[in-house]
């Protein structure tokens, strides 16, 4: 059976057709190119020139003076060692939490089958529904007044932490993608004397690092990038986020400056993505097919 495309096999293998063919694709991939990298070049050249060549209208695409100062003057002003730090530590925490709980609820949702399964998997996409900002001041009176222990998780990592693990879309992913693996090879563990916790551990996560890296990046970068709930529970500056202490500090920097600290707050999660982009891609298609 042919495959039915905008330009036909007899286009494409005549010289001109190839030719304008090529032409047209190369030229989308510069624009879309040329789109995503742009304000990437801005931002980083931006923090290569001066405070008034930044002002200047019309802006100029090319520092006429390169001056890296704006970057040291960023790391040391802006004490961004400190609240990257913090950052890390946030994110690593909750990306650790998240991984072990969801996946513990999605591996008994999917292969253990306990009562009442479906109902608890659909109050659990309901909240899916409910937007975030409803839920921030519940989690709010919540974490100043732990239940039960009656302690407080202001200042505090675990306030970071504890709700990261509920996250229902990730769950749903990796219940998605627990249930489409064979049952004759959990069986096959089990006959081998595998126990629940042993199967999961031996058997089901070393089939699932492509939906497991997808979980991850989608955690670290959540936790990375979010900014309302760390300001209203980190009151102390030093333990801020850099999302979070990029606004408090930018009253009296340069404008430079804080581009520059932006520039540098950034590069964690483009690394990250560069070096996992396969695992996500991976990921993303896993969960497409049945085998």
């Amino acid at each position: 059976m042919s495959t039915r495309t905008l330009v036909s096999p007899a286009a494409l293998a005549r010289p001109r057709g190839k030719a304008v063919y090529w032409t047209v694709f190369a030229g989308i991939v510069v624009l879309f190119a040329l789109a995503f990298l742009f304000p990437v070049y801005w931002m980083v050249t931006g923090a290569a020139k001066s405070p008034d060549e930044v002002a200047r209208t019309p802006p100029t695409l090319v520092p006429s003076h390169w001056r890296l100062s704006g970057y040291t003057d960023a790391w040391e002003l802006m004490q961004l060692p400190t609240h990257l730090w913090n950052t890390v530590v946030q994110a690593a925490g909750a990306w650790l939490f998240q991984l072990v709980f969801c996946t513990a609820a999605a591996y008994a949702l999917a292969k253990l089958r306990p009562a009442f399964g479906k109902v608890i998997l659909g109050g659990i996409l309901a909240t899916l529904m409910v937007p975030a900002q409803a839920l921030v001041v519940p989690k709010y009176l919540t974490v100043a007044d732990l239940p039960l222990l009656h302690t407080s998780l202001l200042n505090d990592p675990l306030a970071i932490w504890l709700p990261a693990v509920a996250n229902a879309f990730n769950l749903y992913l990796l219940k998605r993608f627990f249930d489409q693996i064979p049952r004759d090879v959990l069986e096959a563990a089990e006959i081998d004397g595998a126990g629940r916790l042993r199967t999961l551990w031996s058997v089901v996560l070393p089939m699932s690092r492509p939906v497991l890296g997808v979980v991850s990046i989608f955690a670290l970068v959540a936790v990375w990038q979010d900014f309302l709930w760390p300001l209203m529970v980190f009151s102390d500056p030093d333990k801020q986020p850099i999302s979070v202490a990029l606004v408090q500090l930018s009253q009296n920097i340069q404008l430079t400056v804080l581009i520059a600290a932006m520039v540098i707050a950034s590069i964690p999660m483009v690394v990250l993505f560069l070096v996992f982009q396969r695992h996500i891609i991976a990921g993303i298609s896993a969960g497409s097919t049945k085998g």
